[in-house]
């Protein structure tokens, strides 16, 4: 069956013409995925049914199923489990600030990157997400919603430059004119460090914003916590990010998830102004959530507030991440493990 949704509109072209088509009809059922972002072929009213039912036959719309809609009684936010066509389970959460609404999204079913203080990690990696199953989330938002989705955060469960193939074609699908014209600049993707696909990203100058899951100041205690340091040190990784700079001049943001007794002292505060100091970028410091098998606590709220200060005083652009949906436990990564492992608390 023909994956419809996570085809561009060229390769669209290109399917109906093999199908003796004209080429409006592409454009019609693009214009229906996208702009419309129709569930079923038979939503395609303007279609001949004829036409319906040989697309039903050949191709595959991809669609998610709500399996747990959790909303916070504190801020409004929406954490969704969504059952795939496979079976399996992936998350989202819609946060909503003044500027609009956020939506944070997976990439992959699991994630193979083993960092210490993740949920999203513990249950194993399973597969790559296709582009439509990444885009299904946002438009599965928004349908039940009724709310435009403003901007989009690529940081829910897995990496996405492990799937990189696949997250390109949904950049290029979700800012399309023809569907949901979502520029760029709007879209946030996290990365732990793939440093090749950092390079390439850069070459390819799509002016999204790049966060860079940092957590650590020395390649001893980064390794600790975050297996792909092994792979690429910090130097590697920081020269990356300044190609990566220098080709887009976008700032990137560093992500720092404080953990008690790890790196959360005044040294390793001093130790990351030094790293950073004359890069275009801003420190977003995160107490981190609590999982139960890493054993991690964040940091006291005094202690966060003066390794704050502490980047402040040199110079450096650092804000504490604001939480929302507390009181759901928000952060992707749980809800998968509870339905992936019946039982589990």
């Amino acid at each position: 069956m023909i994956d419809l949704k996570s085809m561009v509109l060229p390769e669209m072209e290109e399917y109906f013409r093999s199908l003796d088509l004209p080429r409006f009809r592409s454009k019609q059922v693009f214009s229906w995925l996208h702009e419309k972002r129709a569930a079923s072929f038979d939503e395609m009213t303007n279609l001949p049914l004829s036409l319906r039912q040989q697309l039903a036959e050949q191709c595959t719309l991809t669609t998610l199923v709500i399996e747990r809609k959790l909303v916070s009684q504190l801020d409004g936010t929406i954490k969704y489990l969504y059952r795939l066509p496979d079976g399996n389970h992936i998350e989202s959460v819609l946060m909503r600030y003044e500027h609009g609404n956020s939506l944070c999204i997976s990439s992959q079913v699991g994630c193979k990157m083993g960092c210490a203080f993740c949920a999203s990690t513990k249950a194993g990696f399973v597969r790559n997400l296709t582009p439509s199953e990444i885009l299904e989330q946002v438009y599965m938002a928004g349908r039940d919603t009724g709310e435009k989705i403003s901007n989009i955060v690529m940081m829910g469960i897995g990496e996405p430059l492990d799937n990189y193939e696949n997250v390109l074609r949904f950049l290029e699908l979700v800012s399309d004119p023809n569907g949901l014209n979502l520029s760029h600049r709007h879209i946030s993707l996290s990365t732990c460090g793939v440093v090749d696909k950092i390079y390439d990203l850069a070459d390819r100058d799509l002016q999204i914003t790049l966060s860079i899951s940092l957590h650590a100041t020395t390649d001893s205690t980064r390794g600790e916590i975050m297996p792909i340091n092994r792979r690429w040190g910090i130097k590697e990784l920081l020269d990356a990010c300044r190609y990566y700079t220098d080709k887009t001049h976008r700032r990137i943001s560093y992500e720092y998830a404080l953990i008690a007794g790890v790196n959360d002292s005044r040294k390793q505060a001093e130790e990351l102004a030094a790293l950073l100091k004359g890069m275009l970028c801003h420190i977003n410091l995160i107490p981190v959530n609590y999982v139960r098998e890493a054993g991690y606590e964040k940091s006291g709220k005094g202690q966060i507030y003066a390794f704050q200060k502490a980047l402040n005083d040199r110079g450096m652009n650092a804000t504490v991440r604001r939480t929302l949906g507390a009181d759901i436990n928000a952060a992707c990564g749980q809800l998968r493990r509870e339905a992936e492992e019946p039982g589990r608390e």
